[in-house]
């Protein structure tokens, strides 16, 4: 996760570089007044998330895998937690009964 993360700043920042040389030597339009960084911000941003969506296909495929195996990881978890809480409630029971 980590991984796809720092690849998809890695895109952005490559964007937002692009853009800022194309907006200061005048090739891009420049924000209105005191804008121009926002401006900036933001074309870079619309820029780099379609080429993200398909460079990094394989890597959010990845990542959302590995995201699945640590839920399926928790839920088996919890349910050893649950089953040993059943049997232990039902020990007491058990005792309760037999007292």
């Amino acid at each position: 996760m980590l991984r796809y993360t720092l690849m998809r700043l890695g895109i952005f920042v490559g964007c937002l570089v692009v853009v800022w040389g194309l907006v200061y030597s005048g090739l891009a339009p420049r924000g209105l007044g005191a804008s121009n960084g926002m401006w900036v911000i933001l074309l870079a941003l619309v820029i780099s998330a379609p080429i993200s969506f398909v460079v990094l296909r394989k890597e959010r495929d990845r990542a959302s895998e590995q995201i699945v195996q640590r839920v399926d990881r928790v839920k088996a978890n919890l349910d050893v937690n649950r089953s040993q809480e059943d049997v232990a409630d039902e020990a007491s029971r058990v005792q309760g009964r037999a007292s």
